[in-house]
């Protein structure tokens, strides 16, 4: 299945007005529990930056969620968000203008090719390594655009099995629920391992998505896309559908924060330059 035309479609019908925008970054925040783990990282990190200038780079930054929720938490960072999508880019900095907010903006770069030489204090990359076969050289780009004591973080699909429980499965066109990812995730010390390579001098690593986040992105994600893939008129009975389950996926994305994982479909990991 294809997820990209879901999310522009979906996009689409939230980029009407900035409320609608900002209703639909709402909506992900609750729903999407990669975006719960995310959070609970970087608000570490932003604990020891806050009311001081820091430039950060949004790496792959999709329809701008992660931009628009770093760049409101302190007026003093500076969050730049690049994505290789042209229609993605324009539509952030037309969203970014319309609510007056001055210290983010994006551009349309190749993250295999980007490097901004000891330019940011802190890197986020959600979703994006997976769709990215030059894996090796793009965290080279990253070490080399960090400044010294910059911090990275990832968050990507694990090779724990992911096409049930997580939207990361890459079964070469065989049942695969998402086959838009070059790879079927990644082993939790060979991803340490290629950040070391590429100079890092401290990684870490955890699972997400464990069991209860499998079940939560049954519930909350993967069944409704099935539906929608199959006909964009149950995006009527929508509503309806989560009013039922919306509760049951916030205790379950509230458990997997919680609980460590011994293992997981998801991974959050940190580099330190």
């Amino acid at each position: 299945m294809q997820y990209d035309p879901i999310k522009r479609s979906l996009g689409n019908v939230f980029n009407k007005s900035p409320f609608l925008r900002q209703l639909f970054y709402s909506l992900l925040d609750l729903l999407l529990l990669r975006t719960w783990h995310v959070k609970k990282e970087f608000n570490r990190w932003a604990k020891h930056h806050k009311n001081k200038p820091a430039q950060i780079l949004d790496a792959g930054s999709g329809f701008g969620q992660y931009s628009y929720f770093m760049s409101g938490m302190d007026a003093q960072w500076t969050v730049k968000g690049v994505d290789v999508k042209d229609e993605q880019v324009a539509d952030c900095n037309r969203f970014f203008a319309q609510i007056g907010r001055t210290n983010g903006h994006f551009e349309v770069d190749d993250l295999v090719k980007f490097c901004d030489s000891d330019t940011y204090d802190f890197i986020l990359s959600v979703d994006v390594m997976e769709h990215i076969v030059e894996d090796e050289q793009v965290f080279a780009n990253f070490y080399q655009s960090l400044r010294k004591g910059g911090t990275l973080l990832i968050s990507t699909p694990s090779d724990q099995g992911g096409s049930d429980a997580d939207h990361h499965d890459h079964d070469h066109g065989a049942d695969g629920f998402i086959d838009e990812h070059v790879r079927d995730g990644y082993n939790i010390n060979e991803i340490q391992q290629k950040l070391s390579n590429a100079g890092f001098s401290f990684t870490q690593a955890r699972y997400t998505y464990g069991w209860p986040g499998s079940l939560s992105w049954k519930i909350s994600m993967k069944y409704p896309i099935l539906m929608l893939n199959f006909s964009k008129i149950l995006f009527i009975i929508l509503p309806f559908y989560y009013l039922i389950t919306f509760p049951f996926a916030l205790l379950l994305n509230y458990l997997d924060v919680r609980l460590k994982h011994e293992s997981g479909t998801g991974l959050n990991v940190i580099a330190r330059k």
